[in-house]
């Protein structure tokens, strides 16, 4: 239901309302949203500790400066550093005050954003993001700035660390000259906040000039040119009045990037670029517009990475964290890198499609059946839906009969679009359309808003191909790519810690396991096996290859050795699989969840897979064998042995499958108490095709556990832990 719901107000959100029009269903929708997440609330398994970090403040500071941040969460107690993904970025507790360290940005970290994670006795957590900048003067919020009249003030090129107030607002005055451009910059969902900011913009004696909410994602933008000089007051406020949310206010005139095209480039090849945005150097006017204020354009070059065709991956300087209302995995099925114009301090990175073969530029007019722009395969094109109501045509004629892959990258490479794509016959009849995909799955959301397909073609007739946004929107944000070609077998993997309800990190106890979740997207019909494997683990850590068979999702297990040094740091995470005689090899992308909302998907990449190895586990489950074969349609039994860890854990251990794929079954069993093994049946079914099948079995158990290792009283807690893996070799009985 909560899902549903979330899914109701996102299609609202972009449906062209304005904002001020709409607020007030939009505050009801949350108060609705928040009724039914106590009501449904889940409740969390008592597991044995684990950080998860909820908050940070403030949330970024400018490179060559230092900063006071404090953290919130659970289980942080005895956290007693700060793993950042930059080595640029460092951090000591603060000494006299608990969660706080002192985090220093060396000068030459670029401007982004960085995943921070708690460590400490319990391992590490979940991440969270962390705002870097350069020129801006930090400020934090003082208050009482809950009124015009209190507005706190500050000067422009500042970047405000608030917090929300839960019935009022927060208000910054700050002084401007005639002409002077200015971008007003509140970030909150871009940076993990909870918070749906909302701003306006008056004069000093509180004439409305300007507001804005779900400009970026969840978060307001304002771009302003200042009519006379004098003082203006900017307040923020959440949209539903929560309080003790973080947000970054940037007031600034320096340059502000809104989009850059083309969104595809030719790898290897050097390619002008030309960035849309306000106060950009050698900046031009344009001709396009954004609520009656034209944009400057500024040409500048980038040569595109030769390797992520090789390798399926994206590389970025901003975590794609505003690419839709919600926190979504956007880019888990995108091969590209981000750019941004190079040599200023400009804020804001792009998402750029990385093709094998040369782009084209779609151009107009082509916004008529009757008139298309003839376009030849195999096709990568850059597009944009100019003006509301545009709709983009095209002409193909395919080479030869059979399948053909159609692909449009939008939400992707936040092009803020919802497009449609149409193909209509040299008839004039519709043989085919295409709209949303992705999976979701747990907290992994790679559900987006891009069409994605293949459809049957004849190399006798001429096809048109229509792109449109679904709403009617267009503008310059509104940009997208489109690739039609023979089909191409491929597929993007994800995994994400198997945390449920919230966020968490993955840490493996000594002599035990933990499982992560693995979501496979075939691209373009991949139907073969993917094969997982974990490189350069640190001593002590160990995972067996993993094979997955035409499937969307699977588990990978991680397990300690029982004597395994205590270890913080990435792993790398690799899946490979075959196109005909083609080896593939690509990365495993990883994910984190955001947020801790019951029945919310809510996922985001990190640029690093990290992992902790800490304390004894109490149990741990393996198999007799790790490799079995079986013939479809018979069962195989197994021994499954259980090695208690800890002298006073005695009970009961009920096992249960774990994700198993699809013509695979298990009964639950039982480990009796005291006992070290049990028997455990598969059930193979007899359409089972051929090949290999890893996966896991787990392991509940009351384990008698206490945080301070001194305590007497040590009162049962449950404990979830996964065997390590099994692979089944599945084999066709002969006829």
């Amino acid at each position: 239901m909560i899902a549903i719901l979330r899914t109701m107000w996102t299609a609202h959100s972009v449906c062209g309302i304005r904002h001020t029009e709409c607020a007030v269903y939009k505050v009801r929708f949350d108060i609705l949203l928040t009724m039914l997440l106590a009501s449904f609330s889940v409740v969390a398994q008592a597991e044995l500790p684990s950080i998860r970090f909820d908050r940070l403040t403030p949330l970024g500071a400018s490179a060559d400066t230092s900063c006071d941040i404090e953290i919130a969460g659970a289980d942080i107690e005895e956290v007693n550093s700060l793993l950042f993904d930059h080595p640029g970025l460092s951090a000591v507790p603060v000494e006299g005050k608990d969660k706080h360290f002192s985090v220093t940005v060396a000068a030459d970290v670029p401007p982004g954003t960085y995943d921070v994670r708690l460590v400490g006795r319990w391992g590490v957590s979940n991440p969270r993001l962390f705002a870097v900048t350069q020129g801006l003067q930090d400020v934090a919020e003082v208050e009482p700035n809950n009124t015009r009249e209190q507005a706190q003030a500050v000067e422009i090129n500042s970047a405000v660390n608030g917090s929300s107030d839960g019935n009022g607002e927060d208000s910054f005055r700050f002084a401007a000259q005639q002409g002077q451009r200015l971008v007003i910059d509140c970030q909150a969902g871009k940076l993990d906040s909870f918070m749906d900011a909302t701003m306006t913009l008056t004069t000093i004696d509180g004439r409305s000039l300007a507001s804005s909410s779900d400009y970026n994602g969840r978060d307001p933008l304002i771009d302003f040119v200042v009519p006379s000089d004098g003082e203006y007051v900017v307040a923020v406020y959440d949209l539903s009045y929560r309080g003790g949310y973080p947000y970054r206010l940037l007031i600034t005139d320096k340059p502000h990037v809104e989009t850059v095209s083309p969104r595809a480039v030719q790898a290897g090849l050097p390619v002008t670029m030309t960035a849309l945005g306000r106060n950009l150097p050698q900046g031009v006017a344009s001709g396009t517009e954004i609520d009656g204020l034209e944009l400057l354009a500024s040409p500048f070059t980038v040569t595109p990475p030769t390797d992520v065709a090789a390798t399926g991956s994206y590389s970025f300087y901003e975590h794609p964290t505003d690419h839709s209302v919600l926190p979504t995995a956007a880019t888990c099925t995108l091969a590209g890198f981000q750019v941004r114009l190079p040599q200023v301090d400009a804020i804001n990175a792009f998402p750029v499609v990385v093709s094998e073969t040369e782009v084209t530029i779609e151009t107009e007019p082509n916004d008529k059946q009757e008139s298309p722009q003839a376009v030849s395969l195999p096709l990568v094109l850059s597009g944009r839906f100019d003006k509301p109501r545009d709709a983009d045509w095209f002409e193909i004629q395919v080479p030869e009969n059979g399948q053909y892959a159609l692909d449009v990258y939008c939400e992707r490479i936040r092009g803020r679009a919802d497009p449609y794509l149409v193909v209509v016959d040299d008839q004039g009849n519709r043989i085919g359309e295409q709209d949303d995909f992705g999976h979701r799955i747990n907290a992994f959301d790679g559900h987006l808003r891009d069409p994605v397909g293949m459809i049957n073609l004849n190399a006798d007739r001429k096809y048109r191909v229509l792109v449109q946004d679904r709403y009617r929107r267009g503008g310059a944000r509104y940009q997208y790519v489109l690739t039609i070609h023979k089909p191409q077998p491929d597929f993007f993997v994800a995994a994400i810690h198997r945390q449920n309800p919230g966020p968490g990190g993955t840490t493996i106890w000594k002599g035990g396991a933990i499982e992560l979740n693995v979501i496979i997207h075939q691209r373009d019909g991949y139907n073969g096996e993917v094969v997982l494997t974990a490189e350069n683990l640190p001593a002590g850590l160990h995972a067996a290859p993993t094979a997955i068979n035409n499937n969307t999702g699977a588990t990978f297990v991680l397990w300690a050795d029982a004597d395994a040094p205590d270890y913080t740091g990435p792993i790398q995470l690799v899946a490979t699989g075959t196109r005909g005689d083609e080896p593939l090899r690509r990365e495993v992308r990883s994910y984190a969840r955001v947020w801790s909302d019951a029945g919310m998907n809510s996922s985001r990449p990190t640029r690093e897979m990290i992992v902790a190895v800490r304390e004894s586990a109490p149990y741990s489950l393996q198999f007799e064998s790790d490799r079995v074969e079986v013939e479809a349609g018979q069962k195989v039994e197994m021994t499954l042995r259980l090695d208690r860890h800890w002298n006073d854990f005695k009970s009961e251990v009920t096992i249960l499958p774990l994700s198993f794929p699809g013509g695979f079954s298990m009964p639950n069993g039982q480990i009796a108490a005291g006992a070290t093994e049990t028997k455990v049946t598969i059930d193979v079914q007899n359409n089972r095709s051929a090949g290999e099948y890893t996966f896991s079995v787990t392991g509940q158990a009351q384990v008698p556990f206490n945080k301070d290792p001194a305590a007497t009283e040590r009162p049962n807690t449950l404990v979830s832990l996964p065997s390590r893996p099994i692979t089944l070799v599945v084999k066709v009985p002969p006829k």
